[in-house]
C-alpha cells in the first residue's frame, strides 16, 4: 500500500507541475500565415486587426528573398555613384564614371573605374579590388579577400590593412588625377558625339596645341596646303573615296609588306608618310573652308592663305562643339583631308614624271594593182588576208582607223560587232558593259566559286563560310590578273581594262578586289554606282564604272563574241 500511495503522489506531482508550466508560460506569437483569420472573404495573407503586427522591413526582406538577397544581385553602375549598406550583401559591385562607399560585403569583385571609392570599416570584399583612374580610400578594419590593383590612382590605406593577395600599384598620384580629370570630358564629350567641351579648361590647351601645330604647317607648307584646297574644290567626292580607300588598304598593305624582311623597314616610312597626308589634308580641309567663305584674290598668296586658314579654323571648331555633329565632322575632315593629299601628291608626282607616248603604229601599205599579162585590160588585185587597222594614238583620240587599199568599189569595214582590234591595248574604245551583264557574270562566278567550296569542304573539313570570301578574292584577282576577266566575263563578253589601255598588274588587281568589299559592303551603293548616266568617260561614252573602277582606274567593255583572250 506503500508503494502504491507513492506511485500515485509523483504522477499527481507530475501532472501539477505540467498544468503550471503549461499556464505561466508566454505563448510565442503567431504569423498570420499560421493563424489566418476564420472570417470569410478575408484574405489570410494581409494583414488584419486580428493578426500579430509585421516584423521590421530587413527582417520581412531577408524572409522572402533568403538566398537570392545573398548572391543574385549584381551592380553595375554607368555615371552615377553607388553607396552599399553595412546590413546589405551583395555578388559583384563594377562603377564606371562614378563612385563608390562600400560599407557592406562584396561577395565578388569590385572595380571603379574613373572615380572615388571608399571602403569603410565594415567592409568586406571577398574577391579583389580594382580602382583605375580615381582615388581609392580604405578606412581601418575593412578587409579584402584577393589582390588590390590600382592603375593611375591613390591609395589610402592604414597600416593594418588587410588583403589576402597581391598589391599592385601602376602610376603615381597625377597620373590619376589627370586620369580622374578627363572624366567629365568622357561623359559630357564623348558620349554626347563631341570633342571639344567648351566647360572643361584643360580641351583649350589641346585647341592651342593643334592651332599651333596647324598654323606652323600651313606656313611651312603652303604649295602642298594650296593644292589639297584645290582638289578639294575640284573632287569632293573623290577625296571622300579616296581616304576610305587608303584607310582600307592601310591594313592589308602592311601586312603585305610585313611578309618580306625589306617590306618591314618600310612599314614605319609608310605610316610616317600616312600621318604628314593626314595633317597637310586637314589643314587642306580649314582653308578650302575659309576659301568658300571668302573667295581669295590672289590664290597663291600666303597672306590670303592664312585669312583662309583663321577662318576654316574658327568654323571648325565651332562645329565640335555640336553634339553629335561634332564628332561626325571630326571624322568626315579626317576622311576628305586625307583623300585630298594623296591625290593632290598623286597630280603632283604625274607632273613631274610625265609618261612617254606610244609610238604610233604605222599603217601597212598596198601596192596599187598591176595590169593581168594577158593585156585584156583587167586588173589582178592580191588581197591582203585581213584588213588593216591603225590603233589610237591614245585614250580619247577615238577608235581605230582602217588603212586598206584604196580601190574603187571597196568600201573600209566599220569598227563595230563584227571586227577584231588587234590587241588588248584597243579594249578601252569598245563600249561599256551594261549593269545587266555585269551582275550576271558575277552571278557565274559566285555559283562556280560555291560549287569548288562545297566540293572541297567535304574532305578538308572545314567550314565554307570561313574560306568564301577568300577563295572569292582570290578566284578575281588571279583572273584578272591572268586572263583580264573572269569564266563568267568570258560567257558574257566582258573584259576588265585600264582607263589607259593595257594589262591589269596583280597589284592592281589586287586593290580592285579588296575595294569591291567596299562597293557591296556599304548597302551596294558602290555597285550601283554603275547605273550613273551623267558619269561620261573623256571620250564621250558612259563610264559606268563601280566604286572599284574609280580606285583601280578600270573599264568593264563589251567585246563581240569570239573575240581572242590574251
Amino acid at each position: 500500500m506503500n508503494a502504491r500511495k507513492c506511485v500515485m503522489v509523483a504522477a499527481l506531482m507530475i501532472a501539477a507541475a505540467a498544468s503550471a508550466g503549461a499556464t505561466t508560460s508566454p505563448q510565442a506569437p503567431r504569423s498570420p500565415r499560421e493563424n489566418p483569420p476564420t472570417q470569410r472573404g478575408v484574405d489570410p495573407t494581409k494583414p488584419t486587426a486580428l493578426t500579430q503586427p509585421e516584423p521590421p522591413l530587413p527582417d520581412r526582406f531577408e524572409e522572402e528573398f533568403g538566398y537570392r538577397r545573398r548572391y543574385w544581385r549584381p551592380v553595375l553602375r554607368i555615371g552615377q555613384d553607388y553607396a552599399l549598406r553595412a546590413s546589405e550583401v551583395v555578388r559583384d559591385v563594377t562603377v564606371v564614371f562614378g563612385g563608390a562607399r562600400i560599407e557592406g560585403r562584396v561577395e565578388g569583385n569590385l572595380v571603379v573605374i574613373f572615380g572615388p571609392v571608399t571602403l569603410a570599416s565594415t567592409a568586406v570584399v571577398e574577391g579583389s579590388f580594382v580602382v583605375v583612374g580615381g582615388n581609392a580610400t580604405v578606412q581601418s578594419g575593412a578587409i579584402v579577400r584577393d589582390e588590390v590593383i590600382v592603375v593611375g590612382a591613390g591609395l589610402d590605406v592604414p597600416e593594418n590593412f588587410i588583403f589576402g593577395g597581391a598589391h599592385v600599384v601602376i602610376g603615381t598620384r597625377a597620373l590619376g588625377a589627370w586620369m580622374e580629370s578627363v572624366v567629365p570630358w568622357v561623359t559630357y564629350g564623348l558620349l554626347w558625339g563631341r570633342p571639344i567641351v567648351a566647360s572643361i579648361g584643360w580641351v583649350w590647351s589641346v585647341v592651342g596645341v593643334f592651332l599651333l601645330v596647324y598654323l606652323l604647317i600651313n606656313l611651312v607648307a603652303h604649295e602642298p596646303v594650296s593644292a589639297t584646297a584645290r582638289v578639294l574644290s575640284a573632287r569632293p567626292f573623290g577625296s571622300v573615296m579616296t581616304g576610305l580607300l587608303v584607310l582600307l588598304l592601310a591594313g592589308p598593305v602592311s601586312a603585305l609588306l610585313a611578309v618580306s624582311i625589306i617590306g618591314i623597314a618600310v612599314i614605319p616610312f609608310a605610316l610616317a608618310a600616312l600621318v604628314v597626308a593626314g595633317f597637310v589634308g586637314r589643314v587642306g580641309v580649314l582653308r578650302w573652308i575659309g576659301n568658300t567663305v571668302m573667295a581669295p584674290d590672289e590664290p597663291g598668296s600666303r597672306l590670303q592663305g592664312l585669312r583662309s586658314f583663321a577662318i576654316g579654323f574658327v568654323l571648325v571648331t565651332l562645329t565640335y562643339m555640336v553634339p553629335l555633329l561634332g564628332l561626325m565632322a571630326w571624322a568626315l575632315f579626317g576622311v576628305l583631308g586625307l583623300g585630298a593629299a594623296v591625290l593632290a601628291f598623286i597630280t603632283a608626282w604625274r607632273r613631274e614624271h610625265p609618261k612617254a607616248e606610244k609610238p604610233v603604229r604605222p599603217p601597212k601599205v598596198i601596192p596599187a594593182p598591176e595590169p593581168s599579162p594577158a593585156g585584156s585590160g583587167s586588173y589582178a588585185y592580191a588581197a591582203p588576208a585581213a584588213p588593216a587597222f591603225v590603233p589610237s594614238s591614245g585614250f580619247g583620240s577615238g577608235p581605230a582607223t582602217y588603212a586598206g587599199p584604196e580601190v574603187e568599189g571597196a568600201v573600209a569595214p566599220a569598227i563595230g560587232a563584227g571586227t577584231i582590234p588587234p590587241g588588248r591595248s584597243d579594249l578601252a574604245s569598245f563600249p561599256r558593259a551594261a549593269f545587266l551583264d555585269r551582275a550576271a557574270a558575277f552571278v557565274i562566278d559566285l555559283v562556280l566559286v560555291l560549287f569548288v567550296v562545297e566540293l572541297l569542304e567535304a574532305p578538308f573539313w572545314f567550314r565554307s563560310d570561313d574560306v568564301l570570301f577568300p577563295m572569292l578574292l582570290a578566284y578575281f584577282v588571279g583572273f584578272w590578273t591572268w586572263k583580264g576577266t573572269t569564266i563568267g566575263g568570258i560567257v558574257v563578253n566582258l573584259r576588265v581594262v585600264k582607263v589607259a589601255g593595257g594589262e591589269l598588274s596583280f597589284l592592281e588587281s589586287l586593290v580592285r578586289g579588296l575595294t569591291s568589299v567596299l562597293s557591296f559592303g556599304a548597302l551596294g551603293l558602290g555597285v550601283l554606282w554603275i547605273l550613273r548616266s551623267d558619269d561620261l568617260a573623256p571620250d564621250g561614252l558612259p563610264a559606268r564604272q563601280a566604286w572599284h573602277d574609280l580606285a583601280a582606274g578600270t573599264y568593264v567593255v563589251k567585246v563581240p563574241k569570239g573575240h581572242p583572250l590574251p
